[in-house]
């Protein structure tokens, strides 16, 4: 579930960069120039959280949930008999 969350960032941040690159202004001076670099590395740094968190998250474990013994042993059972 949160693969999926973590890729819908991912693209909405690609999608903003996609739009905003080409109106922000790099090399104007003052603070329209500062706005711009400090914007573009926020959305850097939102991409490469996210493309860290999809490409490292950690793998569920399946199977036997409430058993953690060894493979090949065997599980007590009660009988209740006279």
């Amino acid at each position: 579930m949160k693969k999926n969350r973590y890729l819908f960032c991912l693209l909405a941040g690609g999608l903003l960069l996609y739009i905003a690159v080409p109106r922000l202004s790099v090399f104007a001076l003052g603070l329209e120039g500062w706005f711009a670099v400090s914007w573009l590395m926020f959305a850097l740094f939102v991409i490469a959280g996210n493309l860290t968190a999809l490409i490292y998250a950690p793998i569920k474990q399946q199977g036997n949930r409430g058993f953690s013994g060894p493979k090949g042993a065997k599980r007590k059972t009660r009988s209740y008999g006279s």
